[in-house]
């Protein structure tokens, strides 16, 4: 593993070509604070719509998407192409009496007809529901998808390979609603994906799209679903465009036209991290999206590693568990490592809190390849907000979430002994598809969002510094001494502590008298720590006396520097069956729900707090 020079004189970062922080900061006499960015939003697009149209008459020939055929290379679709295609999609639609009330479900990963049948619903006014993938491939009892097609009453599915999505076409009922299909399903009913391509645009396009503005609907969204039955979350394309305004905002110099931002995304379009942020992002820049088939799991992120063997990423995001495999390979290759850095300017990480050890391991990487260090951004928000802060100048910290964009106002207010986000701004949900009841109750009684999550400020007296996230307001919980659990932050920690072995985990200890924790191990890590071929199944790897010794170690010298009973470790399990999705344990970006987590392998927290230890637990 490569470690972070020892010396105070690291090298420089390179530039992070954002202006530096400038906000508005006030205390109320309630002990809420205000925060806003005294940067002024730039013009919003109209819509994503236009957005696409104004880039397809500016680059016409330059690539928007990329993505690899089944046989290995890549095929392209280039902005004029990607326009055109839509423009046929929008009339087909039209031409069938959709419209703002007759939405298209989306159940396909990441492809480049996706995008196409995407855009083209958004000049028609066709609300666009992509569908997480894992409703439809990973769900045994297609509840979740069930949910999502009776909120959203569409009048078409558009499904990219029907015989894979067979089991999901037939969880559905069906009647009056037409089938989309790339590749026909069998014994389904369908029209091809190309005759909607052979449809000649009319006027009827450009009358859709004259009516469009900032509170037209473009998509419904659906939360993760980790806490109960997902919710649909109207997103406008107010929402998404002041985002992308917000981000031009913060810019501190102008883009270069002759620069073709390159990037990779696994991430899923039904989610706003890539869906609406980078997807839109891309769209803005005139950028070129490679869509990557990998997944940051054991078996699938070689062919991530595969494809950033070929692509140098100008920005490169993802979730912190995508940076532990990402480095892990690098430390091992260093033509894969110099690749990747060998255009890097930044790179971004979102949806869970990235740990000090991963932070050096990447710096020292960066450091070897481009002697300088790389700066580190983040965006925070949520499904009903967009991004609402970011991190836009250079830190040496993790687990800021920054401070808000341009246009957003933070309203901080004391919950317990935390500060709870709530805003307010143009890139937050109206509301909730058909829950009036939801969406009254997701807001304050002065308009604000209220998120759920906590934040603090990395120095009270100097707000411009920027906020840590908190944890989940909900999450925390005390121990039977009364002493609080912070546990966004103990989860992060853990993490840390045990790397690269444990790769998520949840803590248990709710009026116990002491923390204990349930993780899920890096079995590749679990194999080098071993070191021994004999021992084959995961069972066996785990239990190990070489990882139960390097868990024991590690979480003992974390103790030794975690402070009183709130911070300090006193057992672990390590469990070998994955989270579950119709569980409620984990969502398609790969992140865990404490709670859901801890109800439904309850069993397994008694075993931690059993009075004789089990064998499958390691006592620190």
């Amino acid at each position: 593993m490569t470690a972070m020079p020892s010396t105070k004189n690291l090298p420089p970062f390179k530039p992070l070509p954002m202006l530096p922080p400038k906000i508005y900061s006030q205390r109320r006499a309630d002990g809420s604070y205000i925060i806003r960015s005294l940067y002024e939003l730039e013009q919003m697009h109209r819509s994503i719509a236009h957005l696409l149209e104004e880039r397809a008459d500016q680059h016409p020939t330059r690539y928007l998407l990329a993505q690899r055929t089944p046989q290995g290379p890549w095929r392209h679709i280039t902005y004029g192409e990607a326009n055109q295609r839509a423009s046929a999609v929008a009339q087909a639609l039209l031409d069938r009496g959709f419209g703002p009330e007759t939405p298209l479900l989306i159940l396909s990963g990441n492809s480049i007809e996706h995008a196409v049948m995407m855009l083209g619903a958004m000049k028609a006014r066709v609300p666009v529901a992509p569908v997480s993938v894992a409703y439809s491939l990973f769900s045994q009892d297609h509840g979740k998808l069930r949910h999502v097609a009776q909120l959203t009453k569409p009048k078409m599915v558009f499904v990219d390979n029907g015989p894979l999505y067979g089991k999901a076409l037939a969880a559905l009922d069906l009647s009056n609603i037409e089938v989309v299909t790339v590749v026909s399903a069998p014994d389904v009913p369908s029209t091809s994906y190309e005759s909607l391509l052979q449809t000649n645009a009319g006027p009827a396009v450009r009358a859709s799209m004259d009516k469009i503005d900032h509170n037209t609907v473009a998509k419904y969204l659906f939360t993760s679903g980790s806490t109960g039955l997902p919710k649909g979350v109207i997103q406008t394309h107010g929402m998404m465009c002041a985002v992308v305004a917000g981000q031009e905002s913060l810019r501190a110099e102008p883009a270069d036209p002759d620069e073709i931002p390159e990037s990779l995304e696994w991430m899923p379009w039904n989610h706003i991290s890539a869906g609406n942020i980078g997807f839109n992002g891309n769209l803005n820049a005139g950028g070129t999206v490679y869509l990557d088939n990998g997944k940051p799991i054991p078996g699938m992120f070689d062919e991530t590693i595969r494809n950033l063997r070929e692509i140098s990423p100008l920005v490169f995001g993802s979730a912190p568990i995508a940076f532990t495999m990402l480095a892990d390979a690098m430390e091992r290759d260093e033509a894969l490592r110099d690749k990747f850095f060998a255009k890097l300017r930044y790179m971004g990480y979102g949806g869970a809190t990235l740990s000090d050890d991963l932070y050096d391991r990447m710096q020292a990487l960066a450091i070897k390849s481009t002697g300088c260090r790389i700066p580190l951004t983040t965006m925070y928000g949520a499904t009903e907000t967009q991004g609402i802060t970011v991190v836009h100048w250079l830190t040496e910290r993790v687990g800021l979430i920054g401070l808000p964009l341009p246009g957003i106002t933070l309203k901080l207010v004391p919950n317990g002994q935390k500060l709870e986000v709530r805003v307010k701004g143009p890139t937050v949900t109206p509301g909730y598809l058909n829950r009036p009841d939801l969406t009254e109750a997701a807001f304050d009684e002065e308009g604000f969002y209220k998120l759920g999550d906590a934040a603090k400020f990395v120095d009270p007296h100097e707000p411009a510094k920027g906020l840590i996230f908190d944890g989940r307001v909900t999450e925390d919980f005390k121990l039977s001494s009364g002493t609080w659990v912070s546990v966004g932050t103990l989860r992060a920690d853990i993490v840390a502590a045990v790397s690269p072995l444990v790769q998520d985990c949840v803590v248990a200890g709710l009026d116990k008298e002491y923390i204990a924790v349930l993780a899920w191990p890096n079995l590749g890590a679990a194999r080098e720590i071993c070191a021994n071929n004999a021992l084959k199944t995961p069972d066996e790897l785990v239990r190990s006396d070489a990882v139960i010794n390097f868990v024991r170690e590690r979480l003992q010298k974390h103790n030794k520097s975690a402070g009183g009973s709130s911070g300090k470790v006193a057992r672990i399990m390590l469990m070998t069956e994955p989270p579950s999705i119709d569980g409620h344990e984990i969502t398609d970006k790969g992140y865990v729900n404490q709670r859901a987590t801890l109800e439904r392998r309850a069993k397994l927290v008694d075993a931690l707090y059993a009075k004789a230890a089990p064998p499958d637990v390691i006592v620190v």
